[in-house]
């Protein structure tokens, strides 16, 4: 059993949050090399509530996936107790809607309140925040008191030292449980010094731990750095950036990894938990920085897939071993799934193995159309479809009801509306009624609808309404389906 003790900011060695670069396996390596905690790169609050949680059986993560199956967000057990959750946000109630979506599956939740880039600040977020005391009160105030896990957030310092400092006592009051301080104003650049004074300052002003964050251009170069940083600041703990994007074994207390085993170590993550092969290229690149030049940075840079990523470092087999054993196990688990539907489905469903290909039928013609037309003319009510998704793989299944009895294709679509058409085959097959394919000959919706273009034309040529009256468009528009759909 896995006892979920409070995370504690003081003494720690912080993965700080970056963009592209903090995804799973950089914070996992991080967290092999030694890292007390790792943040997510930054996520906006918007995508954030777009998402839905699904529990990833094959690659045993938990994942946030958009409306366009894109994964926004993907984590695991292995550092659930130590990862934070930074958000980009300009609005408490939408701030504490995300942390409530992802609280069970992270260790704390964070505020971006330092991004200077233009897309964070036109949008209110990041170092915008900074100008606006009352809004960053109202955002902190509301996660402290809305989550069970601590929160924290990350800004950037204001120009002066006394304002600074000011802010960051309002902010204290709010109950966080640390705040990160990255030592330059928003229009500074990497290039230039790091204020080590004003973290200081600030570290002598407050009681909750502060963090220490942008000493990679002048202070760390190596582990025995990090001590030398925390103590110019006086501060609880110390967040790397760039030098650990650069290599990520600076959090190893004997010393770094020769780069060659730290980046085949990163392509070992990025391959076992499926990173999408831009960001594993990405990422990579920054850890080569000055042998970008080199044969095989070339080669890096040209790679087009995760496979042609590994086959540059000499890891095509660990790639075509790993994948196979995922196939594997994706299949033993959808047999075990299809076993379980067997177990419980309704014996009173009719099924039949059948897909829906739009290659089969005539433009804008499809079963569901043909079996409307049908009900309507048996005085049957319209049918009515009921689609569920497996979170295993996220595809679709649909049952349609017809007349009191239910019918499905035993076999699952990537779409909603493709189950739907599938079902509505099986009943059509079933009944023997026509569903209106290209081999069955003559088309009598085409020609109803030829029909009613003829008339729309002659309705055109002679002054009459454009528009086709709605009880003709009605045999010829496909219904849609208004039943959600909900996961099984």
């Amino acid at each position: 059993m896995t006892v979920n003790t409070p995370l504690c900011f003081r003494g720690k060695k912080i993965l700080a949050p970056m963009v592209r670069v903090g995804t799973l396996p950089m914070r996992l390596l991080a967290l092999d090399y030694g890292a007390d905690i790792v943040y997510c790169e930054e996520l906006i609050d918007i995508k954030m509530l777009q998402c839905k949680r699904v529990i990833n059986e094959v690659l045993e993560t938990v994942d946030f996936v958009a409306p366009n199956e894109r994964v926004v967000f993907r984590t695991c057990e292995r550092e659930r107790q130590r990862v934070v959750f930074q958000m980009g946000s300009a609005d408490a109630e939408r701030a504490l809607a995300v942390a409530k979506l992802v609280e069970s599956d992270v260790a704390g939740i964070d505020i971006n309140m330092g991004c200077p880039k233009e897309y964070s600040t036109k949008a209110s977020m990041g170092a915008a925040l900074l100008s606006d005391p009352d809004k960053i009160e109202s955002i902190l105030t509301t996660l402290v008191k809305g989550i069970c896990k601590p929160v924290t957030c990350k800004i950037r310092i204001l120009p002066s030292v006394e304002d600074t400092v000011n802010l960051v006592k309002r902010i204290e009051k709010t109950g966080i449980a640390a705040i990160a301080v990255h030592g330059r104003k928003k229009e500074e650049r990497p290039q230039h010094p790091v204020h080590c004074d004003v973290i200081k300052a600030i570290s002598e002003a407050v009681s909750i731990p502060v963090i220490a964050n942008g000493g990679s251009h002048d202070f760390i170069k190596e582990y025995a750095d990090i001590e030398t940083f925390q103590k110019a600041t006086a501060a609880s703990s110390v967040m790397i950036a760039r030098a650990a994007m650069w290599n990520p074994s600076i959090f190893r207390k004997e010393g770094f990894c020769p780069l060659k085993d730290v980046m085949q170590d990163y392509i070992k993550y990025a391959v076992r938990y499926d990173n999408h092969y831009t960001n594993t290229k990405y990422c990579l690149c920054q850890m080569l920085r000055e042998q970008l030049e080199t044969t095989q940075g070339k080669k890096l840079h040209a790679a087009q897939s995760t496979q042609e990523i590994c086959e540059v470092f000499e890891m095509g087999d660990f790639y075509e071993e790993t994948t196979a054993i995922f196939e594997t196990k994706k299949t033993s688990l959808e047999t075990k799934s299809q076993d379980e539907d067997d177990q419980t489905e309704d014996p009173d469903v009719i099924k039949m193995a059948v897909r829906f290909d739009k290659r089969e039928y005539p433009a804008q013609i499809t079963p569901k159309m043909y079996l409307l037309e049908w009900c309507r003319k048996e005085k049957h009510p319209q049918p009515i479809y009921e689609t569920i998704q497996r979170p295993l793989d996220r595809l679709f299944c649909s049952v349609v009801t017809v007349a009191e009895q239910k019918y499905r294709s035993s076999l699952w679509d990537k779409s909603k509306k493709l189950a739907e058409q599938a079902a509505a085959i099986v009943c059509l097959r079933t009944l023997g009624v026509p569903e209106g394919r290209l081999c069955e000959g003559e088309n009598h919706l085409i020609n109803k609808r030829k029909r009613g273009d003829q008339e729309g034309l002659i309705n055109r040529d002679h002054g009459g309404d454009l528009a086709e009256p709605s009880h003709k468009k009605a045999n010829f528009i496909e219904e849609t389906s208004d039943v959600n759909v909900p996961k099984m």
